[in-house]
C-alpha cells in the first residue's frame, strides 16, 4: 500500500513538472509577440492545454464594446464533433449567477449538480451547451476592469479540479488577459495615430467619421461647409448620397462597401450639388475600424475640393487631345510624303532618281508583299545586295532574317553542308550538327548572290526545295519542311549558261519568276550627281570633315566615266578623295580616275551601239525580217516602224540575200 502511495505522487509530481514545463513554454510565446500573432497563439495555447489535462473544450469570451452585457466569442478551441457556441451571449440573461461573480473577480470549479439554487438559469444554459464540469476564470490584471472570460469545459463527465490544476488555470487567464491588454493598448494607439495622421491630412479640408451601425455621420464645421449642409443638420448617409451626382452614386457605393469589406483605405473622386445646384468636385480618404467581432464600427476620413484641380486637368486634356490630333495629322502627311519618296526613291539605302532606275524601284514594290522568287539581274556593283534587302524590308516577312550566301564565296565542298546544315560526323571534321542557311532563314528571305557560280550537282537540290521547301541535312535521312523566301542574283547571262550546259534550264526557270535587271551606273548616268552627294556626306561625317562643295570639272568627270565597277567603284572612289581632301570642296582629278574619261566614254557608245545592234539583228531574225504588224519587229521593240527603219540604217543593218 504504502508502494503506491509512493508511486501516486510520483506520478502525480511528474505530471506537475510537464504541466509546469508546458506554462513556460506558453510564457515565453507571449513575449515580445506581433500583434496579428496574439489571437493564433491564444487558441493554440487553449488547444495544447486542453491536450495536456484531457479538457474536451476551451472558450473565450470579451465583454462585447457594443454593450456591457454582451460577451463576444474570440478564441475557441473544441474537437470537430463538439458543440457549437453562440458569437454573442447576454450574460445577464444566460449566466446572471457566474456573470456576478466574474465582475467580483472570482475563480470557479464547478459541475452542474454542485450548484446552488440562485444558479439555476446558468445551469441550464450550461445543459444546453453540453457542458458538465468546468472551471471559469475572470480575465483581469492589476485594477483594470475584467475585460471577459474563459472557461476550460468537460461535456460528458463530472471531474474533480484540483487545487493546483485550478491555480494553473488561473495563472494562464492572467497570461491572457495580460496579453490581451496589450493588444487593445497597442490598437487604441493605432486608431489614435490613425486620427493623428488624418487629422495632420486633414488641414483645413473636412474632417468626418462615419457610424457604420446607426448611418450617421460627424462632421467639422470645414466639412458642413463643403458639402453645404448646415451646423446643426442630421447629416445620415442618405442625405450624403443625395448630394452626389446620379452619375457618380455608384462608384462612391461600390469604393466605400470595398472599403469596409476588405479593410483598406479609401479614396475615391466624384462630384456634388450644393443647394444651388453648383457641381463640386471631391476626393474623400478614409480608414475603417471593425469591432471585436470583425464586423465594421466606423470609419474616419477628410474631404478635399479638388474641383480646380479637375479643371486644370480638363483643360491639360483638352490641349494633349489637340496636341495628339495635330500629331496624327502630321504622322498622316508624313505617311504621304514617304510613299510618294518611295514611290519615286525607294528606300532609304537607295538614291536615284533616274528614269530606268525608278522602273526597277516600281518592280521591286510590286513583287516585295508576294511571296514569288525574284531573280535581280545586273553587271557587278549595281546594288543588287541593297535591293534584296529592300525587297525583304517592304515585304510580310521583314521582322523575319535575312539571311545572305554568296555562292562563289564558298567551296564546292562545303557549300551543301552550308545551305542544307549537317548532322554530327556527317563528314571529317564535322565535330557538332549545324542548321543551314535555309533553316536559319525559316519564315525569313534568303538572298543567294551570284547563283550563277552554283556547282550543278548543287542545283537539283536547290530546285527541290524551291519547289518542295523540303531537304534533308547533309549526313541525316529525316526531312526538313521549311518555309524561305528566294531572292537570287547573278551578273552572268544565264540564258547562255543554261544553253552551254553550265545551269540546269529547270531552275533557271524557277528563279526567272520576277527577273529585275538593275541598270548599270553609265545607263542611268543622271544619278552620278545625288550618288556622289550621298557618298560626300556619309564619308565626310565618318571622317569628321566638312566637306559641302563638289567643283562643276569634278562632276563632268565623274559624268564622262564608264563605270565598269558601277555604283560600288563610285563609292571607294569617293571614299579616296575625301581622305584627300583638305578643304570643304571635294578635290578629284582624272589621275584618281586613273583612265581616259574621253577614250572610256567612246568606248562605251561603242559597245552600247553594238549591243543595241545585236538585240536588233535578233529580233529581226525570229520575226522573220517583218518590221510592221502585230507580230513584227517594230511591235517586239515597242518601236514605231519608221523609227526602227531609222535605226536599221544608223546602224548599217540590212536583211541577207
Amino acid at each position: 500500500m504504502t508502494l503506491r502511495t509512493k508511486n501516486d505522487q510520483d506520478t502525480a509530481c511528474e505530471a506537475n513538472c510537464g504541466f509546469e514545463k508546458l506554462l513556460m513554454q506558453v510564457s515565453a510565446l507571449f513575449v515580445n509577440l506581433p500583434l496579428d500573432s496574439i489571437d493564433a497563439v491564444i487558441e493554440d495555447t487553449q488547444k495544447r492545454i486542453c491536450k495536456y489535462l484531457d479538457i474536451d473544450l476551451s472558450a473565450l469570451w470579451q465583454w462585447s464594446d457594443k454593450d456591457t452585457h454582451i460577451m463576444t466569442l474570440t478564441h475557441l478551441y473544441s474537437p470537430e464533433e463538439g458543440p457549437t457556441r453562440p458569437i454573442d451571449i447576454d450574460a445577464c440573461v444566460s449566466f446572471p449567477w457566474v456573470y456576478g461573480k466574474m465582475l467580483e473577480r472570482e475563480t470557479l470549479a464547478i459541475s452542474n449538480d454542485d450548484l446552488p439554487e440562485e444558479a439555476s438559469i446558468d445551469k441550464t444554459t450550461r445543459q444546453g451547451l453540453g457542458v458538465v464540469s468546468s472551471v471559469v476564470l475572470p480575465l483581469a490584471t492589476g485594477d483594470t476592469p475584467v475585460l471577459g472570460v474563459i472557461s476550460f469545459d468537460l461535456l460528458s463527465r463530472r471531474r474533480f479540479w484540483t487545487d493546483y490544476e485550478v491555480k494553473r488555470l488561473k495563472l494562464v487567464a492572467e497570461i491572457f488577459a495580460n496579453v490581451l491588454v496589450r493588444k487593445n493598448a497597442e490598437k487604441k494607439l493605432i486608431e489614435s495615430e490613425a486620427r493623428l495622421s488624418l487629422a495632420a491630412e486633414s488641414a483645413g479640408h473636412g474632417m468626418w467619421e462615419l457610424d457604420y451601425q446607426k448611418g450617421s455621420f460627424w462632421a467639422t464645421k470645414q466639412a458642413r461647409k463643403l458639402f453645404d449642409y448646415s451646423p446643426d443638420e442630421n447629416v445620415t448617409m442618405d442625405l450624403f448620397e443625395q448630394s452626389i451626382v446620379d452619375e457618380d452614386l455608384e462608384k462612391v457605393r461600390a469604393a466605400l462597401t470595398a472599403s469596409l469589406a476588405e479593410n483598406h483605405k479609401l479614396q475615391v473622386e466624384y462630384r456634388i450639388l450644393d443647394k444651388k445646384g453648383r457641381a463640386k468636385w471631391i476626393v474623400s480618404k478614409g480608414r475603417p475600424f471593425y469591432h471585436a467581432d470583425g464586423t465594421p464600427s466606423r470609419m474616419l476620413g477628410i474631404s478635399v475640393d479638388i474641383s480646380d484641380r479637375k479643371q486644370l486637368e480638363e483643360a491639360l486634356h483638352q490641349k494633349l487631345a489637340e496636341v495628339e490630333q495635330l500629331k496624327q495629322q502630321i504622322e498622316q502627311e508624313n505617311l504621304y510624303l514617304r510613299e510618294d519618296l518611295q514611290t519615286e526613291k525607294g528606300f532609304e539605302q537607295i538614291v536615284g532618281s533616274s528614269k530606268q532606275f525608278k522602273s526597277v524601284l516600281a518592280s521591286c514594290k510590286q513583287v516585295a508583299p508576294t511571296a514569288a522568287t525574284v531573280l535581280l539581274l545586273g553587271e557587278t556593283g549595281t546594288g543588287k545586295g541593297v535591293m534584296a534587302n529592300a525587297i525583304h524590308k517592304m515585304s510580310d516577312r521583314k521582322q523575319q532574317p535575312f539571311v545572305t550566301v554568296n555562292c562563289a564565296a564558298l567551296p564546292h565542298n562545303l557549300i551543301e553542308s552550308e545551305l542544307f546544315g549537317r548532322d554530327k560526323g556527317a563528314f571529317t571534321g564535322a565535330h557538332a550538327a549545324q542548321a543551314g542557311r535555309f533553316q536559319v532563314a525559316n519564315h525569313g528571305t534568303l538572298f543567294l548572290d551570284e547563283i550563277g557560280e552554283m556547282p550543278l550537282e548543287m542545283q537539283a537540290k536547290l530546285l527541290r526545295v524551291l519547289q518542295d521547301g523540303e531537304f534533308e541535312r547533309l549526313g541525316s535521312p529525316v526531312t526538313v519542311k521549311v518555309d524561305v523566301r528566294v531572292i537570287a542574283a547573278t551578273g552572268r547571262d544565264l540564258k547562255k549558261d543554261v544553253q552551254d550546259g553550265r545551269f540546269r534550264e529547270d531552275l533557271f526557270y524557277r528563279l526567272n519568276v520576277f527577273p529585275i535587271t538593275i541598270p548599270s551606273l553609265r545607263e542611268r548616268i543622271e544619278d552620278v550627281l545625288p550618288l556622289t552627294q550621298f557618298f560626300i556626306e556619309k564619308y565626310s561625317r565618318k571622317m569628321g570633315k566638312q566637306i559641302d562643295k563638289l567643283p562643276t570639272k569634278a562632276l563632268n568627270l565623274l559624268r564622262a566615266y564608264a563605270w565598269p565597277g558601277n555604283v560600288r567603284e563610285l563609292q571607294h572612289l569617293i571614299e579616296r578623295c575625301a581622305i584627300i581632301t583638305t578643304g570643304n570642296s571635294l578635290c578629284i582629278n582624272k589621275q584618281l580616275i586613273n583612265i581616259d574619261c574621253d577614250s572610256a566614254l567612246d568606248k562605251k557608245l561603242k559597245d552600247i551601239k553594238t549591243i543595241e545592234r545585236e538585240h536588233i539583228v535578233k529580233v529581226l531574225h525570229a520575226t522573220d525580217w517583218k518590221i510592221e504588224g502585230a507580230n513584227g519587229a517594230a511591235a517586239v521593240l515597242d518601236l514605231h516602224p519608221s523609227t526602227l527603219r531609222f535605226r536599221l540604217k544608223k546602224l548599217s543593218i540590212k536583211r541577207p540575200v
